[in-house]
């Protein structure tokens, strides 16, 4: 009975120094395989609200009071013009924030790719025009204000029937700024003689010359009458804005300022499913006056929102001064109305001086 209290006795110390060994109560050397074990892989999370604050031991760090991120300052940003698809496939403007830079004619180019950094600043109802993937190789502006641009190979992937959009895009999109007057396509390095496509000659170049949204719906005799791009206004869902259409409008008593204004009050043709902000019976009652860039209209007072108060639709105003400033040497419009000695705006400010382009859009050079 005696041994067999020893042996038992031996055996509780054998276990407890191996229980005491196993817990590192010992600390003899690490084997290979604890040296060359890897950490385990560590865990990441997106979400801010699952990370906690230790100290350098690990353990938690004391519950201090953490005062709420201050929001940084916002990136700088700048206003650009950019010619989308709009939901009926028209080509127009839009004026979007981007981001300050100084590439603003590649940023422009870019922000005209599917799919590419314009995708968060989308309208509602509007979409890109380039094809997805299209990369800006480079751009490089001659003295005679020529641009070459120069894109990716995946630039000519595009359904014909967009090809006359994408090149009216891009041109309008790059004559925003002064100083480029038309623009020379190459792809990869090569220059191009004409669209990818369906082969739209573009050998000299691509201007506002060529127009956008090209309608020839009317029936006119082209030698009596003149190219004119005119802007009229549309609207999708509770969001005004602009389309520009080159047809060909009658130059009559050889005053096309005058053919001009008639056209605009006219309205668009019912095909284009445009809308006509002029009011019935609004029309001039003087020739227009053209003096030093400016450009005098004076109208009956039908073309007055509210004779009371002598105001102009805002839509009316940037119609005449968006299609006007188009035709060159015209840098802005002046608007009298028959018996007021001073017009005004929806907003009660008056029309105290010429209204330029840079009312309504941005503008600049490269």
């Amino acid at each position: 009975m005696r041994k067999q209290s020893i042996s038992i006795f031996i055996g509780v110390i054998s276990l407890t120094l191996i229980l005491l060994t196993g817990c590192g109560v010992f600390q003899g050397e690490q084997t290979l395989e604890e040296i060359d074990s890897p950490p385990e892989e560590a865990s990441y999370t997106d979400n801010l609200d699952e990370i906690t604050e230790d100290g350098e031991d690990g353990e938690e760090a004391e519950e201090t009071e953490i005062e709420e991120p201050q929001e940084s300052e916002g990136v700088e940003t700048v206003q650009r013009q950019l010619y989308l698809l709009d939901s009926n496939g028209m080509v127009v403007p839009q004026t979007i924030e981007l981001p300050k830079t100084e590439s603003v004619a590649t940023q422009a180019l870019e922000y005209l790719v599917k799919g590419g950094p314009v995708t968060e600043f989308l309208p509602n109802g509007f979409e890109a025009v380039l094809p997805t993937g299209t990369q800006i190789i480079g751009l490089n502006l001659k003295e005679d204000g020529t641009l070459v641009v120069d894109v990716s190979n995946e630039f000519a992937e595009y359904r014909p029937e967009d090809e006359q959009k994408i090149i009216q895009a891009m041109t309008y999109t790059l004559t925003q700024f002064d100083n480029v007057e038309k623009i020379n396509l190459w792809i990869n390095g090569y220059e191009q003689k004409e669209m990818p496509v369906s082969g739209t000659p573009i050998s000299e170049g691509y201007s506002r010359a060529n127009g956008i949204n090209i309608y020839s719906g009317d029936t006119i005799d082209l030698m009596d009458s003149e190219a004119v791009t005119l802007y009229y206004p549309a609207q999708h869902n509770e969001n005004y804005y602009h389309v520009p259409v080159t047809q060909h409008i009658e130059n009559e008593n050889d005053d096309m300022y005058q053919s001009i204004v008639q056209a605009l009050i006219e309205g668009p043709s019912y095909e284009l499913d445009l809308l006509n902000v002029f009011n019935l019976g609004a029309s001039l009652i003087e020739d227009p006056k053209y003096k030093d860039g400016i450009l005098t209209l004076k109208f009956n007072e039908n073309i007055l929102n509210n004779v009371e108060d002598g105001s102009i639709s805002d839509e009316v105003m940037e119609t005449l001064v968006l299609t006007l400033t188009e035709q060159p040497g015209v840098d802005g419009v002046s608007v009298g109305v028959e018996n007021m000695t001073q017009v005004f705006n929806e907003s009660g400010v008056p029309y105290s001086e010429p209204v330029t382009r840079d009312t309504f859009v941005p503008t600049g050079s490269l």
